[in-house]
């Protein structure tokens, strides 16, 4: 009978500091984590990007509004290189498909530029193709931060 106790007991603590634990990494990567909205608008257009950073890592969702016509939306991930976002973008489109494109924006005076650049594939996944520089000067959307209530 006391080796049932001890067992439940141990059992108890075991339970008790691995929840412990995974309460503490959580809220310790939150901290670190930073979430960032942003808008573009270009015409009758217009972009919302809701960013998470961690470290060199980023990760969220980004939506195109074509007018009234319809929308891009999907999830964005990637990483920094220096002060360029460098990931790829997988959405559906406003036809209705499952979609992936690569997706470049520049950290410029507070705004995100995104790139256009000569579209490759490598091993069935698209990129931009290397030795042809992204366009950052032309940019379709000029990314503006904005709080999470403005994203509507």
């Amino acid at each position: 009978m006391m080796c049932k106790k001890k067992i439940k007991i141990t059992n108890t603590i075991t339970l008790f500091t691995l929840l412990l634990v995974s309460i503490y990494g959580c809220n310790f990567r939150e901290k670190k984590e930073k979430n960032t909205f942003y808008r573009a608008i270009n015409g009758k257009d217009t972009a919302i990007l809701s960013l998470s950073t961690y470290e060199n890592r980023f990760w969220g969702q980004y939506e195109i509004r074509y007018g009234k016509m319809g929308k891009d939306s999907g999830e964005v991930r990637g990483e920094f290189i220096g002060d360029t976002l460098r990931g790829v973008y997988n959405y559906i489109s406003y036809g209705g498909s499952l979609k992936q494109a690569p997706i470049a924006l520049l950290k410029k005076n507070n705004k995100l530029l995104l790139g256009k650049g000569v579209v490759s594939s490598l091993m069935d996944m698209p990129i931009y193709v290397p030795e042809i520089p992204i366009d950052y000067d032309n940019s379709e959307f000029v990314f503006e931060e904005i709080k999470k209530s403005e994203k509507k």
